[in-house]
């Protein structure tokens, strides 16, 4: 297999995938009708926003040298690394050619995709946050809530806002609707975070207590720190299932676990609260339950 083949097949694989989850909430065609007139494929538009999303994962993969994604080898380890980075950064450019494609007026489709190249910067900062926290032990909540805003909650505000940006909404609901994207997508990471200590591997795709072993800085972490908790001595490079098991007993005597559970649902009510700029209909209660979902998911 030439390495050409060898990134065509990653990116298929990931197409696949892509492909499998839309196709289990959505109709093939999706054509929305526009104000003024004409159609635009939101369809399109999700497709793009989850394109860039497995293109952060396979890098996120390599970064944190990760075995597994959602239960199979993570593209660095089924091909090998320079495919994973060349497939990731095609479905990058792609990603910004399913933007392009979505049938909006042209001045509606440069700002979504200008929406889309910020987001892309952002997430790249965040992840160069998350790396550099890994050495430091002084972080604050603070300077937590900003690397997930930038790393993981922007992609959730771009993928509210960018709909609404195609279809002609006004400034105050494309504003409602990437706030609310914001605090879903912080509550989203701070879940993740918990499902690492929580659930187990089988159920993560992944080693369970992977981000305790790595040395990330979490919400959990962080208020442990606080409450006199020796985190960085609680596991070792190559833990067993019960001195994970042990880890998260210290940190769930010392409250770290129900306060990241309770800002996690405190992100969800705000973010819902900013829906309130929308008349009530489906697609509002859609949304509240995509909200209340991404704190109550057991993976």
């Amino acid at each position: 297999m030439t390495a050409t083949d060898r990134v065509r097949a990653a990116i298929a694989d990931r197409r696949e995938l892509v492909n499998d989850a839309i196709a289990e909430q959505l109709p093939v065609e999706h054509p929305e009708r526009l104000p003024a007139g004409g159609e635009v494929d939101v369809l399109t538009a999700a497709v793009a926003i989850e394109v860039i999303q497995s293109f952060t994962l396979i890098h996120d993969d390599i970064m944190d040298d990760d075995d597994l994604r959602r239960g199979v080898p993570a593209v660095h380890r089924e091909y090998d690394l320079e495919t994973a980075i060349l497939a990731g950064d095609t479905l990058y450019s792609k990603a910004f050619e399913y933007m392009l494609d979505t049938g909006a007026p042209a001045g509606r489709s440069v700002r979504a995709l200008d929406e889309l190249a910020t987001t892309c910067t952002e997430i790249c900062e965040g992840q160069a946050l998350d790396v550099d926290f890994e050495g430091r032990e002084a972080v604050t909540t603070g300077q937590y809530l900003e690397m997930v805003e930038f790393k993981t909650a922007v992609l959730y505000a771009a993928a509210s806002a960018i709909p609404a940006i195609l279809l002609g909404a006004d400034d105050e609901t494309v504003e409602a609707l990437h706030g609310y994207g914001l605090d879903v997508g912080r509550a989203f990471q701070i879940q993740d975070d918990l499902l690492d200590l929580t659930v187990t591997s089988d159920a993560l795709g992944k080693q369970r207590g992977s981000d305790l072993v790595e040395g990330k800085q979490t919400i959990i972490t962080l208020h442990a720190r606080d409450h006199g908790v020796d985190v960085d001595g609680l596991v070792g490079d190559d833990p067993t299932a019960a001195e994970i098991d042990a880890a998260v007993e210290r940190l769930e005597a010392a409250g770290s676990v129900d306060h990241a559970r309770e800002l996690a649902e405190e992100l969800v009510e705000s973010g819902k609260r900013r829906l309130e700029v929308l008349p009530q209909c489906e697609a509002h209660g859609l949304l509240g339950d995509v909200a209340d979902f991404l704190v109550e998911r057991g993976y």
